[in-house]
């Protein structure tokens, strides 16, 4: 995918069906290295980042085979413990290689991670956990990582910030660690005990699973694994913001309830009804979309934060959702500071939106945006502006596209099955 072509204004509707996660399959292919038994993951997503940490596996040494959603992989022998910079760059997952291959190898080198331009993403956490585990780190182009014992050694950690890579790269590094590692402040994401739920499936001990207090119980080795990925909320939750921004009577299946409770009382607030049902999910095209201001306040804020928060990756959705709702809402961004660039995009379509401060920007609606050429410079952010365009009157042309197929499998299918006017150029 390199360029989108867009009309926009096409009646939307019908049924969709999210991939496998993202943010729980990336982590789960650097905890693969753990093993040198064959697994095979179902439910996966043939994405551009998925295909990186596959890339990366293979230089390490791996064998992987991904086909029709199911990978295949196992690596009987690691060949290199030294990964260049130029893999690492291309996401910023490749850090997650380091728990794993310091349990197995007792060393790893890697290039800087890349990853998504949304403003400062700390690796502190990350440092922190594999230091304190037993791990010697030193920097300069690269990080180096190297063991100081035979054994990686549990024990008592906490994070302060509940990194959810921060949270996988010690959950990993101590299943095989010697002893027990209890992990305070832990992220509680459900890709998170995705992760979780696929080590214990490959022998490790790990207790606490979707809380923020995690305890592993180290053992010696760990077999293959066979899993299937949960599903992506996040791809579910941005269809969600399409119906609510376009007017689609849209139902997403193949997910689950619980993973959408702070979603739907966020888009109660908007005016924008979302059933939550044991398989699926709904939205109804004949919704009110008049935002709903807090009790005894003067506007309604929507602000983002850990699980189970509302997620930050749903904030560039969401306001362009609420460009089509009549009232006013701040969103207020608390955790990165690059989040709202792309609100100037919305601007150039004749958005009603003021961005305030980095993290702030207050959204007037409903406004009929005009369709224009843009380019996405984030995963979520080009999403957001696939369904400004979806909901604009003409023509939008969206350059970089290749940038949302790093998060979003067939992403030009599944909203030409739903009626959308797009097609790849470029």
């Amino acid at each position: 995918m390199k360029d989108l072509l867009i009309r926009g204004r096409c009646p939307l509707g019908g049924t969709v069906k999210p991939g496998g996660n993202k943010n729980a399959i990336l982590p789960m292919i650097a905890a693969l290295m753990l093993t040198d038994e064959k697994s095979v993951l179902r439910n996966v997503p043939d994405i551009a980042d998925v295909r990186t940490m596959l890339d990366i596996a293979r230089h390490l040494g791996a064998e992987a085979e991904l086909k029709d959603g199911t990978l295949t992989f196992q690596c009987p022998k690691v060949l290199t413990t030294e990964v260049p910079k130029e893999l690492c760059a291309r996401n910023r997952t490749s850090i997650l290689f380091a728990g794993p291959m310091l349990a197995r190898c007792g060393r790893i080198e890697l290039g800087r991670p890349g990853g998504d331009s949304i403003g400062r993403r700390r690796l502190d956490g990350h440092f922190y956990g594999l230091q304190n585990l037993g791990a010697k780190f030193t920097e300069d182009v690269c990080f180096r990582f190297t063991r100081r014992a035979k054994r990686l050694r549990g024990r008592e950690l906490f994070l302060d910030e509940p990194s959810v890579t921060g949270t996988e790269q010690i959950i990993t590094a101590a299943a095989t660690a010697e002893g027990v590692t209890t992990l305070y402040n832990a992220a509680g994401e459900p890709h998170v005990s995705d992760l979780a739920l696929m080590l214990n499936g490959m022998g490790a001990k790990i207790s606490g699973i979707g809380s923020n207090i995690l305890t592993i119980e180290g053992v010696e080795k760990l077999h293959g694994a066979d899993h299937e990925v949960i599903f992506d909320h996040i791809e579910a939750g941005s269809f969600v913001a399409l119906a609510a921004a376009t007017g689609a009577d849209l139902t997403i299946e193949g997910v689950k309830p619980r993973s959408f409770w702070m979603l739907r009382r966020v888009y109660e607030r908007l005016g924008i009804n979302v059933g939550l049902y044991d398989k699926c999910i709904t939205v109804s095209g004949d919704q009110s979309r008049q935002i709903k201001y807090d009790s005894g306040g003067p506007f309604l804020q929507i602000s983002d934060g850990p699980w189970p928060q509302f997620p930050t990756d749903m904030m560039s959705c969401t306001i362009v959702a609420a460009t089509q709702c009549r009232g006013t809402v701040t969103f207020f961004e608390k955790m990165f500071e690059g989040r709202m660039n792309f609100i100037d995009r919305l601007i150039d379509m004749q958005a009603n939106a003021i961005v305030c401060d980095p993290h702030r920007a207050v959204i007037t609606g409903p406004t009929l945006l005009r369709g224009t050429e843009l380019s996405s410079p984030d995963i979520r952010a080009g999403m957001a502006l696939v369904i400004a365009a979806l909901c604009a009157k003409g023509e939008s042309i969206i350059h970089r596209a290749d940038i949302i197929s790093r998060g979003y499998e067939k992403l030009v299918e599944k909203l030409r099955s739903l009626g959308a006017d797009v097609e790849e150029i470029g």
